[in-house]
């Protein structure tokens, strides 16, 4: 996926095609998993399905296939801010290792845990590295990372949730990026101009930001909340990525023993 993420920095690859390079680098993961196809029916629905595992088989691959492309593409979509790409990507890594500790430490099953345990080996130098480029990439940025780095850090991410047996958790994690690409799809699909670069509008004299009618996070949020500095857009919309993070580690121990 770094190369794919090469070629698109020097190439400047069309959209269409962003979204097809993804899942052709998704398919060695998927020959090689090896783990359950199955899922926990929520415990208000057995009544009516009539089981408490359902296995769904290659249904089940073709969901990891796509939560891959998703989580590829959604990190270099949701981006445009000095420490946008790598702040997101640590923020989620940290939301990652922290869940994955917790699996640990709760669970008994030692399957269950060597999963979780693979998935901290993989996130741990993710982590470890992201931050330190943070450290160059935070405004005023002396170091830009391009595709080859949100590729990179996507992909990554979806190997450590699909291998890690809880990709349900880690698009909740994705709160925001999944709000973006929601706000993304007229533009992306076609339905509107779509131009190769969408980022809010700068003012010289002020500093400030102003929102386009582009359908990013980034220009929504200005339109809601009203002009910033790249800087201090940056950090809030950084905050709506831990808010998110916070709010699916809430939904987990408040849908515990109820829900599944």
């Amino acid at each position: 996926m770094t190369l794919l993420g090469f070629i698109d920095d020097v190439l400047d690859v069309p959209w269409r095609v962003k979204l097809v390079l993804p899942s052709i680098a998704a398919l060695p993961l998927l020959m090689a998993y090896a783990g359950h196809t199955t899922i926990i029916i929520p415990k208000p629905l057995i009544p009516y399905v009539g089981l408490k595992v359902l296995d769904l088989g290659f249904i089940y691959k073709i969901y990891m296939w796509f939560l891959a492309i998703f989580c590829t593409n959604c990190i270099n979509i949701h981006a445009g801010l000095n420490g946008l790409e790598v702040g997101q990507t640590v923020v989620i890594a940290s939301a990652i290792l922290i869940h994955n500790v917790m699996q640990i430490g709760a669970s008994s099953d030692p399957e269950y845990q060597q999963a979780h345990a693979f998935s901290v080996y993989l996130v741990q130098p993710l982590l470890a590295t992201s931050m330190a480029l943070l450290s160059y990439n935070w405004y005023p940025s002396s170091v830009f990372v391009g595709d080859t780095y949100t590729y990179f850090a996507g992909m990554t991410m979806a190997v450590v949730g699909i291998l890690g047996h809880f990709s349900e958790t880690l698009l909740i994690f994705f709160l925001a990026q999944v709000l973006n690409f929601l706000l993304s799809v007229p533009q992306l699909f076609g339905f509107r101009h779509c131009p190769r670069h969408r980022l809010p509008r700068f003012d010289p004299q002020t500093g400030l930001l102003t929102g386009t009618d582009d359908g990013t996070l980034v220009n929504f949020y200005l339109r809601m909340f009203g002009r910033k500095s790249e800087n201090s857009l940056c950090v809030h919309l950084l905050l709506v990525q831990a808010l998110g993070c916070c709010i699916c580690f809430g939904l987990r121990y408040l849908l515990t023993g109820w829900y599944k």
